[in-house]
């Protein structure tokens, strides 16, 4: 029985993880099996009936494509499954025996390049799915270079490697040109403050961000192709907004969990989903749905302080992303008079080959006025 990857990913690459079985252990239907990772999301592949894990195809930190056989499964061994469990289970638990050192599985060349320059196998980061004499000369390269001492090197994980990439991709294929306004948040903080107490009781945090959703969906109507992809033939507009909300992750980096159909939905369903869509993120529990078929994105990098930031990176295939930046007061003229209003600075960044400043303006136009008339 052969254990396949998802044949749809959302992302730019798909990589195992790690396998949470051994050859030789019994597995249950619908048992976590291995894990794949995306520049979005962790997945778990579960098991597709009883039986043993009999064949491990693809290693860990290996690239997988869309329904590519990772394993099989066993299933002659499958009536024995549950025996071999409780089996399992009431072993006393003895410290596994120290495996061999993995040094002495290199190549005699390797070994030596080693020795040679007081490096351990790991010290090297590896670039590929096994140590190499080009990864051994690219460590000693660097560390006659560095300083040597003070330095806290810290290895990429799949997870930065994905981000990497994918921003790498985005800034590649795509010319990149934003477009800065400025918001008046006078009237919606007034209604926020209105209104936070009654969300508040019933379970819900009504954040700026369930607003930009709201008003960016709404926006769309300025500028449909803002809500568009580019193809080498044509360009699709889409009439469903799906909006993704970059969600920062710490150290580990960040992922964008969307929240589907927003042009359907009140405000109340709006911070209700994406509180939800948050609070999973952080807890490392978002499904390959929650981070798929997103049309538009938005960073609220104020909230860490930013006043601006040019170019937001565009979450390929989207063709835009919305910024907004750190809300503080400042003084403005009204009326001829210098008031001290609640202020942002927002920002359009768009793929050029879709939009042109008309369009990016006219939208932008349109989504700082519903924030102001809110």
């Amino acid at each position: 029985m052969d254990i396949v990857a998802p044949t749809e990913q959302e992302g730019t690459k798909s990589v195992l993880k790690t396998w949470l079985k051994k050859i030789g252990d019994p597995v249950r239907t619908d048992e976590p099996i291995v894990e794949l990772e995306t520049d979005k999301v962790a997945v778990e592949i579960a098991a597709p009936g009883d039986g043993v894990l009999a064949e491990i195809l693809i290693e860990p930190d290996s690239d997988v494509e869309p329904g590519t056989v990772l394993g099989r499964i066993a299933q002659g061994a499958a009536a024995s499954v549950d025996k071999a469990m409780d089996q399992a289970a009431a072993l006393p638990t003895a410290p596994r025996a120290k495996p061999a050192a993995a040094v002495s599985q290199l190549p005699p060349g390797i070994r030596k390049m080693l020795a040679d320059a007081g490096l351990s196998e790991s010290d090297v980061p590896v670039s590929g799915a096994r140590l190499t004499r080009e990864d051994v000369e690219a460590e000693i390269a660097r560390r006659a270079t560095a300083p040597a001492d003070g330095v806290t090197r810290v290895p990429h994980d799949s997870l930065r490697r994905r981000i990497a990439e994918h921003m790498t991709q985005s800034v590649t294929v795509a010319p990149h040109v934003t477009a800065v306004f400025e918001a008046d948040f006078t009237r919606l903080a007034a209604h926020r403050a209105a209104h936070k107490a009654e969300f508040e009781a019933k379970g819900v945090n009504l954040t700026y961000t369930a607003y930009f959703a709201h008003a960016g969906a709404a926006a769309m109507e300025a500028a449909p192709a803002v809500n568009g992809r580019w193809f080498d033939d044509r360009v699709e507009i889409y009439h469903d907004v799906n909006i993704g909300i970059g969600t920062a992750l710490g150290d580990k980096g960040l992922v964008v969990p969307v929240i589907h159909r927003v042009q359907t939905l009140s405000l109340f369903e709006i911070a209700q989903a994406l509180q939800t869509l948050t609070a999973n993120a952080r807890a490392g529990k978002l499904a390959p749905a929650n981070v798929r078929g997103g049309t538009f994105s938005i960073s609220n990098h104020g909230t860490s302080g930013s006043l601006l930031a040019s170019p937001i990176i565009i979450n390929q295939p989207q063709s835009a992303i919305l910024g907004v930046g750190k809300l503080e007061n400042r003084a403005v003229v009204r009326d001829g008079r210098v008031e001290i209003r609640p202020m942002a600075y927002v920002t359009l960044t768009i793929d050029h080959r879709i939009l042109d400043g008309h369009q990016t303006n006219a939208w932008l136009t349109r989504f700082v006025s519903l924030l102001e008339a809110w």
